[in-house]
């Protein structure tokens, strides 16, 4: 497992407003989370407010339309809005787990990220690795896609995508690349639970540096009536594979 309480996020003002019932509790239960500002209306601090005062925040009654003046028009807030501090990025050599963990190739739009954090919890999975330069920022749209993932599952920032293969290999991962176009399956693969599954992005897949850094390149059973699945579709359905297989 990997323990977020240690480090300190040097102050800074990066913050932004988190909404949601799901992702709001995740952020107050976890102790990493650096929580600024707490509003909710009269309904919302009936579930949440001993959650929020634990943590040493005033909580803002608000009424309902406050949360248009903070939040995109399309927010499903559920009556609680939080202003929070990005979390800080854990290191790889962190990762003290068996379970497998998902590698990211230039999957950069938040809701898929969001998504496959989602996944990665529900899965056991011990982390999500991303490259600093193709990454979401970390917003609002993610946390609320991943429904309190984001402050369950380590989202590990790496610089270089191929170099964290080669890293994770050496805490003895086997590295499975998803590739339409492989020969073999992932079921016939068999994977351990101490799998890498490396997912590319939308339309264009693996990055040739990035298949070539694979173990194997495997691909999920689907009818051939569809070329593909969503990358958050297909990470779902690979993990929870590794899951069942124990």
């Amino acid at each position: 497992m990997v323990d977020r309480t240690k480090k300190k996020r040097p102050p800074t003002r990066n913050s932004y407003w988190m909404y949601g019932a799901h992702a709001c509790e995740a952020a107050l239960c976890n102790p990493a989370r650096e929580i600024l500002r707490v509003v909710m209306t009269t309904n919302a601090q009936e579930r949440f407010g001993s959650a929020a005062r634990g943590r040493t925040v005033m909580v803002e009654n608000v009424p309902p339309p406050f949360f248009s003046k903070i939040l995109p028009f399309d927010a499903v807030h559920q009556g609680i809005a939080m202003e929070v501090q990005p979390l800080t990025s854990c290191e790889l050599e962190e990762i003290d787990s068996d379970a497998p963990i998902v590698m990211l190739d230039q999957v950069s739009d938040p809701h898929n990220v969001g998504a496959i954090l989602r996944s990665a919890a529900a899965f056991g999975a011990a982390a999500v690795i991303v490259t600093e330069n193709q990454m979401p920022k970390e917003s609002g749209a993610l946390a609320k896609s991943a429904s309190g993932a984001l402050d369950i599952v380590p989202l590990i920032v790496v610089a270089n995508l191929a170099q964290a293969i080669e890293d994770v290999k050496r805490l003895g991962y086997w590295c499975m690349g998803m590739d339409g176009d492989a020969k073999q399956t992932l079921q016939e693969a068999k994977p351990t639970k101490k799998t890498a599954l490396i997912m590319g992005s939308e339309g264009k897949g693996l990055r040739r540096l990035t298949a070539e850094r694979c173990d194997f390149l495997v691909k999920l059973s689907i009818s051939p009536q569809m070329e593909s699945l969503n990358v958050s579709n297909a990470a779902a359905i690979a993990l929870s594979e590794i899951y069942v297989r124990g």
